[in-house]
């Protein structure tokens, strides 16, 4: 089994402002490798977006990836930006026989 290559985008601390606010700027790397799953699709319900879907999906990182914080990163996958959901952990205590150990929700909503 062999996973496909993302871009993830992620914030990264550049400073402080002088009033002691944190100045970010973004860094994108490509990682290799992820498997790609697809998740629940709906129609959204609002009524001031009629024509909306949600669409969310599931990654699975490899092992080899150098673990980081993933809260408020994006991923990218076939041109589509979707979001991190949460701030997600690589499993631990060797439960996984396999190359993949992080687990990371997506989701993304247009229309």
């Amino acid at each position: 089994m062999r996973g496909e290559t993302i871009t993830l985008i992620h914030r990264v601390k550049a400073g402080e402002d002088p009033g002691g606010g944190i100045i970010w700027n973004t860094r994108e790397e490509q990682v290799d490798d992820v498997l790609i799953q697809d998740g629940s699709q709906s129609n959204s319900t609002d009524p001031i977006r009629p024509d909306g879907i949600q669409v969310a999906k599931t990654i699975h990182m490899p092992r080899a990836w150098p673990y980081r914080s993933l809260r408020g990163a994006k991923a990218v996958i076939d041109g589509v930006e979707y979001t991190v959901i949460g701030d997600p952990r690589p499993y631990t205590g060797g439960i996984t026989p396999t190359r993949w150990n992080l687990t990371v929700e997506l989701a993304d909503t247009r229309g």
